[in-house]
């Protein structure tokens, strides 16, 4: 009982630990800095070439931060398996493999009712520690298709006959799979990620690939080929096919989120924000909020 005592104690102290490395507004303006974390290796949105940063969400930061006259510090964040251990590791129970360190703010969060008040086997919110907010970008699935093998997509059908390409364990790999009582399961060939998938449509493995469209929009800017085209085709029996992305900061910094939405519609109003989109070649909606 007595080990079992001071093992509990060392949790307790430990997680105290964690949970004072959340700064307030006021000691993240006196650090001069913004800490932001970003999703590592996740062109178009953050990711490294030869050695610098970009990325949508890397230049959105650092205008967010140059807003509140401080500098940026980007911490890279390797995606976990579920969006719930990636908030908590950075952003209110730092993880030991990220040496305990917190972020002031996390990118490319879904801005979302339904996910933000979600609930475990308890009743009790999963997210509490978290406040999600400021909406700056809408998403949704799109497809590419090579022209020179694929006329056009009226509809998901046509990958009956045609070969599509999907990153593993997606959402389209699920789709695809399973839509039709898995008529297209065949021609749906799977890929480590996104950029792998293109290089297949290039090289003629299949005619299409289906991904988010930010990442899609990104691969056909960068492949330069007029022969890839984007589908505008409907996904029957999907579910969710748009949602809106937004920031997440620590439950107790509302002062924090309240700085950067101001910022943020802001930049959105005055086009700041679809600057950034267009510099990487994604297309750009404004969030419902600011229309």
């Amino acid at each position: 009982m007595r080990l079992l005592a001071v093992l509990i104690s060392a949790v307790l102290l430990c997680c105290q630990g964690a949970q004072a490395q959340v700064r307030t507004y006021d000691q993240m303006i006196a650090a001069g800095e913004l800490k932001v974390a970003v999703y590592k290796d996740f062109a178009p949105y953050s990711f490294e070439d030869a050695g610098q940063p970009r990325g949508v969400d890397v230049d959105l930061a650092q205008a967010l931060a140059t807003a509140l006259g401080v500098k940026l510090k980007l911490i890279w964040a390797p995606a976990g398996e579920k969006l719930d251990d990636d908030l908590r590791d950075y952003i209110w129970r730092a993880s030991q493999l990220h040496d305990q360190q917190l972020a002031d703010l996390m990118m490319r969060v879904p801005y979302d009712r339904d996910y933000s008040q979600k609930r475990n086997e308890l009743g009790e919110l999963e997210n509490d520690h978290v406040v999600m907010f400021g909406p700056y970008q809408n998403e949704q699935w799109q497809v590419a298709y090579d022209r020179r093998r694929l006329d056009s997509v009226g509809s998901v059908a046509v990958f009956e006959q045609h070969p599509i390409g999907v990153e593993v364990d997606s959402v389209p790999s699920f789709y695809l799979t399973s839509v039709f009582n898995g008529m297209l399961a065949a021609k749906t060939h799977h890929y480590p990620g996104v950029p792998q998938a293109f290089a297949a449509m290039k090289a003629g493995e299949v005619d299409a690939v289906m991904a988010m469209r930010g990442e899609v929009d990104w691969q056909v800017h960068e492949a330069h080929d007029p022969q890839v085209a984007l589908a505008q085709n409907a996904y029957p029996n999907m579910g969710k096919q748009r949602w809106e992305i937004g920031m997440a900061v620590h439950e107790s910094n509302r002062q924090l989120s309240y700085a950067l939405e101001e910022a943020l519609e802001a930049m959105i109003r005055e086009g700041s924000v679809q600057a950034i989109y267009a510099r990487y070649g994604l297309q750009y909606e404004v969030p419902e909020m600011y229309q």
